[in-house]
C-alpha cells in the first residue's frame, strides 16, 4: 500500500524527476502504462506552461531507457532458466508476467533481430518485455541503448503531442481514456510505417544484389 501511495503522489506531482521515476517503472516488468504519465504532463504543460515539452520527452525517454536497462542486465546476469522460473512464480504473476509472454517476446526478438528493440517499443505488451530477450541473447549494449532510446523517444513524442493537443479539446477527466484509445491506433500506425520502410530497404537491397 505504501508503494501505491508513492506512485499516486508522483502522479499528482508530475515534474521532470517524477516523470523519469515513473517511466523507469513503466519500462521495467512492473505493469504501469506510460499513457497515464506523459500525456498528463504534456496536458499540464500546455495549460500552465510550467514544463517544457522537449524536456518532458527527454526525461520520459531517459526513464524508459533506465527501466529497459534494468531488465537487460537482470536477464543478462540471471539467465534464461531463472527468468522463466521467475515469470511463472507468484511474484511474477503479480507483475502480470508468465513464461508465455517472455517466450513471445523472445520469439519476436529472434525473428526481427536487434532492430526489434526499436520497433518493439511501439507494440503494447512487447514494449515492456523486449529488453529481456535482448539481455538473454547478450546483445551489444551500445546498440541496445541506441535502439531502445530511439524507440522510446518516438513513443514519448507521440504521447507528448497527444497530451498537448488534447488540452484544447478534451476535459482533463477524460484525458486518459482518450489517450489510451488513440495511442494504440497511432502506435500500430507507426509500426506499419516502420514495417513498410524496412520492406522497401530489403527490396532495394535485393534488387541491387540481383543487378
Amino acid at each position: 500500500m505504501e508503494e501505491i501511495g508513492i506512485l499516486q503522489w508522483c502522479l499528482e506531482h508530475l515534474n521532470y524527476w517524477t516523470i523519469t521515476f515513473l517511466m523507469t517503472i513503466e519500462s521495467s516488468a512492473i505493469p504501469f502504462p506510460s499513457e497515464i504519465v506523459v500525456p498528463p504532463a504534456a496536458y499540464h504543460a500546455a495549460a500552465t506552461g510550467e514544463m517544457n515539452l522537449f524536456l518532458i520527452i527527454l526525461f520520459a525517454t531517459l526513464g524508459a531507457f533506465l527501466g529497459a536497462a534494468i531488465n537487460y542486465f537482470l536477464s543478462l546476469w540471471l539467465g534464461r532458466p531463472i527468468i522463466y522460473k521467475f515469470a511463472d512464480s507468484r511474484l511474477g504473476h503479480m507483475l502480470t508476467l508468465d513464461s508465455s509472454k517472455i517466450s513471445r517476446a523472445e520469439e519476436y526478438f529472434n525473428a526481427h533481430g536487434a532492430v526489434s528493440t526499436l520497433v518493439g517499443r511501439l507494440i503494447p505488451v512487447i514494449r515492456q518485455l523486449i529488453s529481456i530477450p535482448a539481455g538473454l541473447s547478450r546483445m551489444n549494449f551500445a546498440k541496445f541503448a541506441l535502439y531502445t532510446s530511439l524507440g522510446a523517444g518516438v513513443w514519448n513524442i507521440v504521447l507528448t503531442l497527444l497530451g498537448y493537443f488534447l488540452e484544447r479539446i478534451v476535459p482533463e477527466d477524460q484525458l486518459i481514456d482518450t489517450v489510451t484509445k488513440y495511442s494504440h491506433e497511432i502506435g500500430f500506425g507507426i509500426l506499419a510505417l516502420v514495417v513498410i520502410a524496412v520492406l522497401i530497404i530489403i527490396v532495394k537491397k535485393k534488387f541491387k544484389q540481383a543487378r
